[in-house]
């Protein structure tokens, strides 16, 4: 259990009616120049690309790392020869000098690591789909509520110039009455990329299995499950959690849009046997705006590619996002302008970015936030909604029916 938190129980009898409150405040009040020095919890494959981001951040540190792989902290030493080490995360989050915390866990352990953290008096760099089911997002909200902690979920495109194109684009002069938004995530690989080989060292000797596990059912020791974790609904929402968070996310900034009011979901597993996720699926999204999103995707095919094609369809005109491209086509136009779909509005070039440039970006706009303690890009309120809305889908898919949103309770009915 945490120092902070054994302090916070004699004082008051319990971590509960404190946690997430403004009396945990950080470890220091930081300036506008001072350097913040940071911890990283997961160093997987997305860990070390936001670790590395945050290092090229200005005026940061890197102070400590935490992994059930011993490996992987090895490979973060190469990096920064002189970082702490831990395989327990909670000893990492005693440390006082730490400001900030990059979570890149598992989904299915965010809530576990960023409780803790924010209890912890941490600023929180949180990775995408920020919950992993609704009684993962209640906790995390409770531990928000009050706690004066800077959040900043991993949806890197909301901090890029195709966000801020994408808004200037879509107004209600240009694109009146919105009734429905068209997404898709297409990649011709199998098992979407994700299959990895498991290294030799990949054992007991080497990974904290049950820290691994977490609250998900318990299983023995398999190298499989744990290198290759995106495979199971134990700890993945599987594509839905990998890519269509994003674009739900994207719109949902740029069009104010709040938790759907239904999700119908169907996806089937066509092409990868060894995986329990779908490889193709697709998702309907009744808003509460009163518009239809719908997201699409599949392993077998890549005709829209990854973030491809996005429609937001209205009836004065239509924005066309490919990638990092926005266009805009005034509903007159549709037919002449069919065949041109990269032309800009005003003969202006097309706004073109990098999910490399948007990471470094987002990761740079959280810590400007730590500093200043302004809202960040995505903040918590934006990867509550689109976690909830994905969420809904992976029920929906599973129990085989339509599921609504409960506002009152926070709960998928």
């Amino acid at each position: 259990m945490l120092n902070r938190r054994r302090f916070i129980h004699q004082l008051s009898g319990g971590v509960a009616a404190l946690a997430g409150s403004s009396m945990l405040p950080p470890a220091r009040v930081l300036g506008a120049n001072d350097r913040i020095r940071f911890g990283l919890i997961g160093a997987g494959g997305r860990g070390m690309d936001i670790f590395k981001a945050a290092l090229r951040a200005p005026d940061t540190q890197a102070v400590a790392v935490a992994d059930v792989y011993s490996r992987r902290l090895d490979e973060v030493k190469r990096i920064a020869p002189g970082i702490q080490t831990y395989t327990d995360f909670r000893r990492l989050l005693d440390d006082k000098s730490v400001d900030a915390v990059l979570i890149a866990t598992p989904q299915h352990q965010h809530a576990l690591n960023f409780v803790p953290a924010i209890q912890a008096g941490k600023d929180v760099y949180q990775e995408k789909t920020m919950a992993f089911n609704p009684d993962h997002a209640r906790r995390m909200r409770r531990a928000m509520e009050g706690s004066n902690r800077v959040v900043q979920v991993g949806v890197q495109s909301v901090s890029g110039k195709a966000f801020r194109r994408a808004r200037e684009l879509s107004t209600p002069d240009r694109l009146g009455t919105i009734t429905a938004v068209h997404t898709h995530h297409y990649r011709n690989s199998s098992y979407g990329g994700w299959k990895r080989a498991i290294p030799p060292d990949c054992n007991l000797e080497h990974v904290v299995w049950k820290e691994f596990e977490g609250e998900a059912a318990p299983h023995d020791f398999d190298p499989q499950r744990f290198i290759n974790w995106r495979f199971f609904w134990d700890y993945s929402g599987g594509n839905v959690f990998e890519n269509m968070v994003h674009q739900v996310a994207f719109w949902y900034k740029v069009l104010g849009l709040k938790v759907p009011r239904r999700v119908t979901m169907v996806g089937y597993n066509y092409l990868s046997p060894d995986m329990e996720v779908p490889d193709t699926m697709n998702v309907c999204m009744d808003q509460p705006e009163n518009l239809l999103f719908t997201w699409n995707s599949m392993f077998g095919n890549n005709y829209y590619g990854e973030d491809g094609n996005d429609l937001a369809l209205g009836k004065k005109g239509t924005v066309l996002r490919v990638v990092d491209n926005l266009s805009y086509l005034p509903q007159s136009g549709h037919a002449a302008q069919k065949a041109q779909p990269s032309s800009a509005v005003g003969g202006e070039a097309n706004i073109v970015g990098s999910d490399e440039a948007d990471t470094e970006a987002h990761m740079s706009n959280f810590f400007d936030c730590v500093r200043s303690r302004k809202q960040p890009n995505c903040p918590f309120e934006l990867g509550y909604s689109s976690a909830i809305a994905c969420q809904m889908a992976i029920a929906s898919l599973r129990q085989g029916r339509t599921v609504q949103w409960d506002t009152e309770k926070e709960e998928i009915v």
